[in-house]
Formats: C-alpha cells, structure tokens, sequence
C-alpha cells in the first residue's frame, strides 16, 4: 500500500461516502487531491454526467479520453459537443504508433487476431503514461454494469496503475443515469439511440438486442466484457 493513503483511510472515505450523492463524492476527491486528479473519459452517459458535475462543482481538474484510432466518429464528435456546453478541456491521449502503422507492424488489424493485446497496446499503454504522476483518477464505472465492477468500491486502491481510484456513480443503475441525462439535457452518443448501450472501438462494438446485457455488444462473441482498465484483483477490492 502506497503512503498517499492508508488502508484505515481508504475505510473511513468509504464510510464517509456511503450513500453519498455523486457530487459529493467528486468534492472530496477535488478536495483530497487537487490537482494531482485527473479523470479518463470514453464519453459514456456516465462519464458525460461526471463532466456536467464536474463543471457544475467548477473542478478545473485534467479529463482525457484514450484515443486508439478506433473511435466511432459519433464519439469525437461528441467530445466536440462537451467541450463547447462546459467549457472544459478533454485531451486527446494517443497510442505511439497511428492504426495504420499498428496495423503494418502486426501484418493486420490485431483487434481481429489477438484483441487482448490490441487493448493493452493502445488503451493501456497510454493510461499508464496518462496517469504518470497523479495520485487519484476517477472512473465512471457502476457496480451493476458487470461482475468485476460489482466488486468495486466508492474509493479504492488501484494495484494496476498504482494509485487511487474514485468511482462516484459506482451505487447508480442504467435507469439513474438516463434519467439524469434527460433531465439535465446533457450530451450523449447518438449511438445510444441506434442499439448500442455500451460504446467502444468500432471493430469491437455492435449494437445489442433487446434484453441483452448491455456490454454484450463489446467483444462481441469473445469470453471478454472488459479491456483491462476497470478488471479488478483482490488488491483492488
């Protein structure tokens, strides 16, 4: 465990914060972190309504998307779309090699043969670098979105990148967040309107059917439901 935080504070935050509305949860990060926060972003509904939050608080803190040359075009142009309501930047974190030289140096798309090391190459590789000397990144993530998230917790310990974890919509369902999104009018992809509840890489997202899980259309046909940001090991729990 890391001397930013110890197990019996990471404990107390989760006691302060149960049953905390979002808003609070991210005025705690803002306030324990400050500018050694950051956030990563794929403009999900969830992650849009934590930027809507995060300018309604007036958080001034770095919000990225991991762009892996894959997006769908509804994705940045979304992006677009956010930066202009709030007024907040979203920067653009590539991978090193652009989708074309990727592609070259592996004799095709990876995503079709090997699409594990495909998310690690150019998801991340990049967040590891994107991460690089903060303490605490907040995630969109919510329990009921798959086993894994379930077992997360409102602040925690994130072994993998080696620093601390906030999730403020962990406790939220589909249903609060798109009732969330209606009411405050905040963008989302359009995508979401066309079948595809969960939105990634285009050669590795398709639309789902009705009473699918709504990650069924990422990796579709593959045993994966996630790329390796957000999978959990016992340290993280």
């Amino acid at each position: 465990m890391t001397e930013l935080i110890s197990t019996e504070e990471i404990a107390e935050a989760n006691d302060l914060l149960s049953g905390a509305a979002p808003t609070e949860i991210l005025k705690w990060g803002v306030e324990r972190y400050g500018s050694r926060l950051t956030m990563a972003t794929a403009f999900g509904p969830e992650g849009c309504i934590l930027i809507h939050m995060l300018a309604e608080i007036g958080a001034n803190i770095r919000l990225f998307n991991l762009d892996t040359g894959y997006q769908f075009p509804e994705t940045l142009a979304l992006r677009e779309q956010l930066i202009a309501r709030y007024g907040l930047e979203i920067e653009l974190v590539s991978a090193e090699k652009s989708p074309a030289e990727y592609e070259r140096e592996h004799g095709g798309p990876l995503y079709v043969s090997n699409s594990d090391q495909c998310c690690y190459d150019r998801k991340i590789v990049p967040l590891r670098r994107a991460l690089a000397g903060y303490e605490a990144w907040i995630t969109a993530i919510r329990a009921d979105q798959s086993a894994a998230r379930a077992q997360a917790k409102t602040i925690g310990w994130d072994a993998k990148f080696g620093l601390m974890k906030v999730n403020p919509l962990l406790r939220w369902t589909r249903r609060d967040v798109w009732a969330f999104i209606v009411s405050n009018k905040i963008p989302y992809n359009p995508l979401h309107d066309r079948g595809y509840p969960s939105v990634g890489c285009f050669p590795c997202t398709k639309a789902v059917g009705a009473g699918e899980d709504e990650r069924a259309g990422r990796w579709a046909g593959q045993a994966k439901t996630e790329c390796g940001l957000h999978s959990l090991d016992s340290s993280q729990l």
